[in-house]
């Protein structure tokens, strides 16, 4: 159960480059809060994911654009993940929307204005209730008007570090120096491109977590929330 009051309706926005830890301290202020997790780069990767299985090329924005409604009907997102309706019967689908392919899929996808789009709206329908959603694009274009903004950043060393270790954990093979420079690509395709770019909102706090915990910046977070009494102590 938790300890904080936490006022309705309360989005709390987490954007950052790919391996600066937003995905786990959204998960962990998510639980601290009582408040439903949405990855939104779970649901670029569910679309690149069907893309493919579909045999659609990402290289043809019109092509996955003609697919996407029957993609949409047949996911359900919740905060465990994204499920795949069969017949009767909802199959976990997430397990599969985490490697490094799925990811650079995503990435293709993000690019796509049109699709970014389609997607906003289904972002922004499961967002009302209030939850804690981290993305790249969430405080600036998804969430404009959340009442709290985070932007968490770490140096690029230290990301591809967290995931070589995070692969060497699951029993993977994985080369630093190859993460490393698929992070830079990375980095720079989400930068650098035209339709929503991985940017700080000029209200975010910015937090740097190379070098802190990630119970120290959840901590910080929560005082933040504290301060502007967005949440209350029980």
């Amino acid at each position: 159960m938790s300890r904080w009051l936490v006022n309705q309706g309360l989005q709390i926005a987490i954007d950052g480059p790919s391996g600066s830890g937003k995905g786990t301290i959204a998960a962990l202020i998510g639980e601290e809060l009582a408040l439903p997790v949405l990855d939104t780069g779970l649901l670029y990767r569910y679309v690149g994911w069907r893309a493919e299985e579909e045999s659609v090329s990402l290289d043809d924005e019109n092509a996955v654009l003609s697919m996407l409604d029957a993609a949409i009907t047949s996911m359900v997102w919740k905060a465990e993940g994204i499920f795949l309706k069969e017949a009767d019967a909802e199959k976990d689908c997430t397990s599969r929307l985490r490697d490094e392919n799925a990811g650079a899929r995503a990435s293709k996808v993000a690019a796509m204005p049109q699709v970014r789009t389609a997607l906003l709206d289904v972002q922004r329908d499961i967002a009302k209730l209030g939850c804690v959603m981290d993305g790249r694009d969430i405080g600036t274009v998804v969430l404009p008007d959340a009442q709290a903004k985070f932007y968490l950043t770490a140096s690029q060393r230290e990301r591809a570090r967290r995931r070589w270790s995070q692969l060497k954990a699951k029993g993977e093979d994985a080369d630093l120096e190859r993460i490393a420079a698929e992070l830079r690509a990375r980095d720079e395709r989400d930068t650098d491109r035209d339709c929503a770019p991985l940017e700080k909102a000029m209200d975010a706090i910015h937090i740097d977590s190379t070098t802190m915990a990630m119970d120290d910046v959840v901590d910080r977070i929560l005082n933040v929330l504290e301060r502007r009494k967005l949440i209350n102590k029980k």
